[in-house]
């Protein structure tokens, strides 16, 4: 039985590929050609092909197998290399891994946005999300299922948790235009929407149950998330609050219509970075706070403009 190849034949075999030639590669390699040509030919032994051409040719030609070879070889050592870095980052006190929980009370424009600068500043380290409601993301970081949290924060008197302000996000009431709350073109009061269907989420960890917010409607019809609670709304089964973020593009296109609801609290909601006390963030974590909060911050100001 042969023995497996090693990285370093994987090596001079791309490196003479890369170069063009036997000669080129010993060269880059600091090595002696026919100590190339050995290792080269040790390599077809084991995987029992020809991965060059060398008869009738100036420079060595992949053969079919050698194609097809190559994409596994420059698969493989990429993955070394991305391990190498992990490896280093870790030596380094980067998180391997980090841990997201975030509420659909952040915008999602902004978290896309931030991610993508993160994947791009931090290409080692993994991550994992879970999105859901406030109960969600509190329950997540008590837990120690999530490294850090976005959201808002209700767990006053809780040891466990330490909070840091980041920023704001505006929930507003919307209707669809044939909705009869949203063909009234006045000023709404209480008893124009209490006998209207209210679309609530209702949060799955069961932290805030029994705590309603900006619920006015004898009427409730709960959804698990604000994906469902948006597609609901627009389809003119209820009313209720969104975040602006996520209604701005439909209110401006006529698929929504903002509500002119003085009861229903409006002001900025307060937004959050959360942690466990016992799992402080990490550098990346650190990183992805501070991208988030000045992206709410420019937001906000953009608003007020």
């Amino acid at each position: 039985m042969q023995p497996h190849p090693t990285l370093d034949q994987f090596q001079v075999f791309l490196a003479v590929v890369e170069k063009g030639s036997f000669s080129a590669a010993s060269r880059a390699l600091n090595r002696t050609q026919s100590v190339v040509s050995y290792t080269i030919a040790n390599l077809e032994a084991q995987l029992g092909v020809t991965l060059f051409q060398r008869s009738g040719t100036k420079r060595p030609q992949l053969t079919e197998a050698g194609t097809s070879v190559l994409e596994d070889a420059r698969r493989l050592l990429g993955d070394l290399d991305l391990m190498q870095a992990r490896v280093k980052a870790l030596n380094d006190g980067l998180e391997g891994e980090l841990r997201l929980a975030i509420s659909s009370a952040v915008p999602s424009d902004i978290v896309v946005d931030a991610l993508r600068a993160f994947r791009h500043l931090y290409p080692t380290v993994s991550l994992s999300v879970t999105a859901g409601t406030l109960g969600i993301v509190m329950d997540a970081v008590i837990n120690g299922s999530a490294t850090v949290g976005f959201g808002g924060f209700m767990a006053a008197g809780n040891h466990k948790v330490v909070s840091e302000a980041i920023g704001h996000s505006a929930i507003i009431p919307v209707a669809s235009p044939d909705h009869p709350l949203g063909m009234l073109d006045r000023t709404i009061g209480l008893v124009d929407v209490r006998d209207e269907t209210q679309l609530v989420v209702y949060d799955a960890s069961g932290l805030t149950k029994g705590r309603d917010f900006n619920v006015f409607s004898l009427k409730i019809w709960r959804v698990s998330d604000n994906a469902t609670k948006h597609l609901f709304i627009r389809g003119g089964l209820g009313w209720g609050g969104l975040p602006a973020s996520l209604v701005t593009d439909d209110i401006a296109n006529g698929r929504l219509v903002h509500l002119d609801l003085p009861i229903f609290d409006q002001n900025g909601y307060p937004l959050y970075a959360i942690h466990n006390v016992t799992t402080p963030p990490g550098p990346a974590a650190r990183w992805l706070t501070s991208e988030i909060r000045a992206r709410l911050s420019r937001q906000s100001k953009l608003a007020e403009g």
